[in-house]
């Protein structure tokens, strides 16, 4: 299982982002190429604790949230297509997008070092470091499938 805590797996999705460019178009969803770096961006700061986001588990989470967690990452079946972004959708169109790529390979090579024992996803509840792993990789995949990278 890909996780991304493992060394030849950070390489890959750096290689990958590295890749994008105005030619890489979304295949599905609402998000253009900046929004979607700027999302990733912004959603790695929050799985750092480098955000204003909180930490606190929804009720429906705290109801429904472990029983998803663990159909997420029980294998290597890739997060489905048009998924909503929740609180880290980007309203704006555009930005600089080389910053938020070079910005993003930065945070992917930080993972290296994770360490955020306060975390606490809005739906899934505590989770542990493996379930990161996991579930942060598999993320990263689902968006650079978005735009086939």
């Amino acid at each position: 299982m890909k996780t991304i805590f493992d060394q030849n797996t950070r390489e890959e999705l750096i290689t990958r982002i590295d890749a994008l460019s105005q030619k890489n178009t979304a295949q599905w969803g609402k998000m253009n190429l900046f929004q979607m770096m700027r999302h990733c961006t912004i959603w790695n700061d929050w799985m750092m604790g480098k955000s204003y986001h909180t930490y606190k588990q929804e009720f429906l989470g705290w109801l429904f949230g472990k029983m998803a967690l663990k159909g997420l990452v029980k294998d290597e079946t890739p997060i489905k297509k048009n998924m909503p972004a929740g609180s880290f959708a980007i309203k704006e169109t555009n930005g600089d997008e080389e910053y938020e790529k070079q910005r993003w390979m930065r945070q992917i090579v930080a993972y290296e070092n994770y360490s955020n024992p306060d975390f606490i996803h809005d739906f899934f509840g505590k989770m542990k470091r493996e379930e990161i792993g996991i579930f942060v990789y598999k993320h990263m995949d689902h968006h650079l499938r978005q735009f086939n990278a």
